[in-house]
């Protein structure tokens, strides 16, 4: 498994999903870039993700909140105090350092003592303003939900929203992780895709469990085998201190079981503490409860909380696979392994790519690029010329391009192109006026 892993790494960086940031000075640790590819794979999932919550839901409205915020925030989330920390050991031989709870009685890396633990807060500082002092401290923020508790009354009076609603949001995340590994699964900066569900506090229990059925159900709609997913329910002295109730679901990665996205009961911590600390009175006033009269009362809050890149890597992983011998039937043994990438056509990157037969027939490149310029508004495509029709097949297949539209001289003459199936591998011949049509059929 732990060769996959590598497998999975080497195809990012070589097929354009992910880079290693700053990687011509080194490298910076933890931190990725992501390719032409990458970048296309993981707006599909954003935007999967978004349209799930804010389409299909009519109580549900998207924000996007400020990365820098008053310093009072963590202060009153108690991201600035103990409880937002890790436990830090350092190796008195090697000088590494590491998380407590990751390591034992000796260095991992040169068997070394280890110096007694001590907490390390997990927050990114930052300077605001000209004057470098105490006073012009500020963070990165370290979730996004913080945002939209900011955000609550402005939402809930700008859209009219009655109990229950909730408030999503995508956006980046900065956490100064000790010891950042497994490539883009533990990183310092990374981007998060959290929904705030606020519902009356009796009501919770059954929103939580709602939403972790929802949860599940969208990895498995979009492609993740049953077998590799998991929900755990998280003993309560195991959980975040603000959470009532929290389960994790989890992908097996091929360095284990890990958590994707937690769903919280944080019960009324997170609006009853900022009403604390601000003044402010963050109490919803029910007009219509069902026991009649009136009511103000701090709602519960049902959190779900997915990580874009983590959720990236598990759909990369699962969909990944080799194909000893290759795909296509020959009479000649080959001892060739093909790479076949089978993303949920929704998530692919490419949705197609344009081949002429051959590179050498200016007729047929020409047209080829004619097809090329004629379907690329309205899909993420590609265009091919470099090589045997058979090894650009293979190429398509090792990012999951899902339909490979081959350019020959029957186009030339009947004005159609042979559509191949990157599942099936079925080809069929579709006239050029046809093409955006039928595509659009199959993809959207």
């Amino acid at each position: 498994m732990a060769d996959l892993m590598g497998k999975i790494v080497s195809l990012s960086k070589r097929r354009g999903f992910i880079y290693q940031s700053s990687e011509i000075y080194g490298g910076f640790s933890s931190c990725y870039d992501f390719g032409p590819l990458g970048v296309e794979m993981k707006k599909n999932i954003k935007n999967l993700w978004w349209d799930e919550m804010t389409k299909k839901h009519e109580n549900i409205a998207g924000l996007d909140a400020a990365i820098l915020m008053s310093p009072k925030v963590w202060q009153a989330s108690g991201h600035l105090t103990a409880g937002f920390a890790d436990e830090l050991t350092e190796c008195k031989d090697c000088k590494k350092r590491f998380r407590k709870d990751l390591v034992g009685k000796t260095c991992p890396e040169c068997e070394g003592e280890l110096t007694p633990s001590r907490k390390f807060n997990l927050m990114m500082k930052t300077l605001v303003g000209p004057v470098e002092d105490e006073a012009s401290q500020a963070y990165l923020r370290a979730e996004t939900c913080q945002g939209i508790y900011m955000n609550f009354e402005n939402v809930l009076n700008s859209m009219r929203f009655k109990i229950p609603f909730g408030i999503a949001q995508i956006g980046k995340t900065f956490r100064n992780e000790i010891t950042p590994k497994d490539f883009i699964y533990r990183t310092r900066e990374f981007e998060q895709m959290e929904m705030q569900w606020f519902c009356r506090p009796e009501d919770a229990d059954i929103f939580f469990a709602k939403w972790k059925e929802k949860r599940l159900k969208w990895y498995l709609d979009l492609g993740i085998k049953k077998e590799n997913l998991r929900a755990i329910d998280v003993p309560e002295e195991e959980r975040a201190h603000y959470a009532k109730k929290q389960t994790d679901i989890e992908y097996r990665f091929p360095f284990g079981w890990q958590e994707i996205e937690g769903i919280h009961n944080r019960g009324d911590w997170d609006l009853s503490n900022h009403s604390k600390h601000s003044g402010e009175d963050l109490r919803y006033y029910d007009e219509n409860p069902p026991a009649g009269g009136k009511e103000k009362y701090y709602p519960y809050v049902i959190e779900t909380s997915g990580g874009a890149d983590r959720s990236f890597l598990a759909f990369l992983c699962d969909a990944y696979q080799e194909i000893p011998g290759g795909r296509t039937k020959t009479t000649e043994p080959t001892k060739e392994t093909e790479v076949l990438l089978k993303l949920d056509k929704r998530i692919s990157p490419v949705k197609v790519i344009v081949l002429p037969l051959v590179k050498n027939k200016t007729e047929l490149v020409k047209k080829a690029k004619e097809v090329y310029q004629a379907i690329k508004p309205y899909f993420v495509c590609q265009y091919d010329e470099l090589g045997s029709i058979g090894r650009r097949y293979r190429r398509a297949d090792e990012i999951g391009v899902i339909y490979s539209l081959t350019i020959d001289f029957e186009t030339l003459k009947k004005a159609d192109v042979t559509v191949r199936d990157r599942d099936t591998m079925l080809q069929e011949r579709i006239k050029i006026n046809k093409l955006t049509e039928f595509l659009n059929s199959k993809i959207k």
